[in-house]
């Protein structure tokens, strides 16, 4: 299984459902983690391959997909009440998204997101990150056909919690979380579940944007870029939807540019913060306990500085949890992956292309630098 980010950068981002648990050091985020963009989970015909990790997950899956309702029964259901009316609502909306996607964007036409699951939880599945204690190196897992990926996924939480816990004795910094949505690249039709009933217009059409971008562009060896691209789609493609379908002075478009405003600050200070830990892990002259205990003080004292600088940095209270998270690299190198830069809204500001020409250019591209074959598709020449 794969990740997709934790939703959705740099944007507005459903506000955080922060119903964390606290494992000993290891945070459970039953619902969207900080405004990443909800993550992607790739189980990519996850039983055709062999190991009880796959089949056991592959399982889940097909058993989840085995009993999706079409979105057009949902549509035209003619029975009463508060769950019809919402089931109706729901699926006209995740329909439309849909055609505005393939048809304006130009994202592959497919199945996806044409059904709707039912499930008891307001998460989809768990997934782990990890990462090295005294440096940003990232620990990746190896799967069939997407290659590395620095995440493992698990539709059980008791499961993510005992592969949490393996790697915290092993060292590393370690987060886990709740994610939202997956894709499976094509080989499943990925449906939209029931707890999706509640995100605002722009959050449900970031998701389902994002998604479908993963669908048409996926670069094997690449996931930053894979994630980055994904995630600049999603929100521009979402910006774009709620302008076409309730106008720039409407309270939908007005939220989504005031949660962008606060997602891209969020953004931004996470990126101070990692930089200046780079600068830390960079120094020869200390052992791994002296950067480790220094990490803990910066870390403390950036969540200090955020929480006094909060009013003046923020529009709206999404982001106040910062200060009382358990903070470590594994939760920032989640940042550096999803929100490393400003790269793709740059270069869309730069060459002027619509995010249509955008996508259409992202999708010739297959080379090992990605980033530059994207430029040079969209007419800068080295």
């Amino acid at each position: 299984m794969t990740p997709r980010s934790e939703r959705r950068a740099p944007g507005y981002q459903t506000p955080p459902r922060m119903k964390w648990e606290a494992t000993g050091a290891l945070p459970l985020l039953t619902g969207v983690l900080p405004p990443l963009a909800a993550v992607v989970i790739l189980v990519l015909a996850a039983l055709f391959f062999s190991g009880c990790y796959t089949v056991k997950q592959g399982t889940i899956l097909l058993g989840y997909l085995g009993r999706a309702t079409p979105l057009e029964e949902l549509a035209q259901n003619p029975d009463t009440g508060d769950e019809a009316e919402k089931n109706r609502l729901f699926a006209a909306r995740a329909l439309d998204i849909r055609a505005f996607a393939m048809d304006e964007l130009g994202l592959q036409k497919s199945k996806n997101y044409t059904r709707y699951v039912s499930l008891d939880r307001d998460y989809l599945a768990v997934v782990v990150s990890a990462c090295a204690a005294d440096s940003f190196s990232t620990r990746l897992w190896h799967y069939p056909v997407v290659g590395a990926l620095p995440y493992k996924g698990f539709f059980d939480p008791a499961d993510a919690r005992k592969e949490a816990a393996r790697l915290s004795a092993d060292g590393l910094d370690v987060w886990v979380r709740g994610v939202d949505a997956f894709s499976t690249l094509g080989w499943f039709k990925d449906p939209l579940y029931s707890y999706m009933r509640e995100y605002p217009v722009y959050a449900l059409a970031d998701l389902i944007i994002h998604e479908l971008l993963h669908a048409t562009v996926f670069i094997k060896g690449q996931p930053a870029f894979n994630e980055q691209l994904a995630e600049y789609a999603g929100s521009e493609g979402a910006r774009l939807y709620t302008l076409s379908r309730f106008g720039e002075n409407s309270p939908e478009y007005r939220r989504l540019l005031s949660g962008r405003h606060d997602a891209a600050a969020f953004a931004a200070f996470l990126r101070g913060l990692s930089a200046e830990l780079d600068g830390l892990y960079g120094k020869t002259t200390l052992d791994r306990g002296a950067k480790i205990a220094e990490k803990e003080r910066i870390i403390s004292a950036a969540k200090t500085r955020f929480a006094a600088e909060y009013d003046g940095r923020f529009e709206n209270d999404a982001y106040r949890f910062f200060s009382d998270l358990p903070v470590n690299n594994a939760y920032l190198d989640l940042y550096r992956l999803y929100e490393a830069d400003t790269f793709f809204a740059d270069l869309a500001a730069e060459t002027g292309a619509g995010l249509s020409e955008f996508i259409a250019a992202a999708k010739l591209v297959t080379g090992k630098n990605p980033r530059q074959e994207l430029r040079e598709r969209l007419g800068i020449v080295p």
